[in-house]
């Protein structure tokens, strides 16, 4: 059995027992979140629109964290600009528990 939840503006397609990466959420670990956005289940058969409206994802939250550093550089040439930036995205890993569809 599988869901596919949205967060964070992403999809993600998990199971139960299944350790993602998602956008930061505010919540503390070992605290348990819930995803309402639940846009299909699969059990043999996928499910999808008004079938899973009721259904829920429950996660136990496992780790907060700062993805590795990604380089943003900007060079014009001739004009002497460059420029150099980096960027560490912030992330929540949490743990798939229970998928209630």
């Amino acid at each position: 059995m599988y869901a596919i939840i949205a967060t964070g503006g992403k999809q993600y397609k998990v199971s139960e027992g299944d350790i993602i990466k998602v956008e930061k959420l505010e919540a503390e670990n070992g605290a348990t979140v819930t995803f309402d956005n639940v846009v299909a289940v699969s059990d043999g058969a996928l499910k999808v629109g008004k079938e899973v409206a009721s259904a829920t994802v429950s996660a136990t939250v496992m780790e907060q964290g700062r993805a590795k550093k990604v380089i943003v550089y900007k060079y014009k040439s001739k004009t002497g600009y460059h420029k150099k930036n980096g960027h560490r995205q912030a992330y929540t890993q949490v743990k798939i528990d229970k998928i209630n569809a």
